[in-house]
């Protein structure tokens, strides 16, 4: 189950971002109704986990380095202060500051959009407390082994972005197709206020750990 649990992790946290409407989906189920088909919902949903991933990937990719130089438990604290300042920033600022992209562009420019959108809500720094135990050696260039934790690590950003695609479809699809806009004013609840309590908890847990 200690093996198990960090895959697990990653591919609920995917599910997360899935769900949440502004990590894409809302984007995808606008562009479906801007353009009346159901086609361009289905075309903009790889595009936004194209870039959800690549924004994943840099993070993990920045700690598969770290974790070749740097003791596990310095890592985990330093993880877990970034995740709280990002929080703290997040809720104060990161509504002022939302990327910008018209209903018009393309699918290029969707994952871009979506590349930003992930890095600004701190999607990549909120894998780190799973990719910790899976990549990260006990201690400094232990082993030197960085191609292995760089396969692990792709292998994480692969079970995520495939949770995330997932839960990305069901719900642009549910919305286009049955549930209609009108759910986000009745019947949806603040995700952005629970990711911003989530990052806290989870940052404030990596440095008493």
């Amino acid at each position: 189950m200690n093996e198990l649990w960090p895959w697990l992790m990653l591919a609920g946290l995917g599910a997360f971002h899935g769900l949440n409407p502004a990590m894409g989906w809302l984007f995808a189920v606008a562009l479906g109704v801007h353009r009346q088909s159901g086609a361009a919902v289905a075309r903009a949903v790889p595009a936004i986990a194209i870039g959800h991933a690549a924004s994943v990937a840099v993070v993990a990719g920045a700690l598969v380095t770290a974790g070749l130089a740097v003791d596990e438990g310095r890592l985990r604290i330093a993880t877990g202060c970034v995740l709280v300042a990002w929080a703290i920033g997040h809720f104060f600022y990161g509504h002022r500051r939302r990327v910008r992209v018209g209903m018009t562009t393309g699918l290029a420019g969707l994952a871009a959009w979506s590349f930003l959108m992930a890095t600004a809500h701190g999607a990549g720094l909120m894998v780190l407390p799973a990719l910790i135990p899976l990549c990260v050696t006990n201690g400094p260039l232990a082993g030197l082994d960085a191609g292995g934790s760089a396969a692990t690590a792709l292998a994480a950003v692969g079970v995520h972005t495939a949770a995330m695609l997932a839960a990305t479809a069901l719900a642009a699809f549910a919305v286009y197709r049955w549930i209609g806009l009108g759910i986000l004013r009745s019947g949806w609840i603040n995700v952005d206020l629970v990711w911003t309590l989530v990052l806290v908890g989870t940052g404030l847990m990596l440095i008493v750990a």
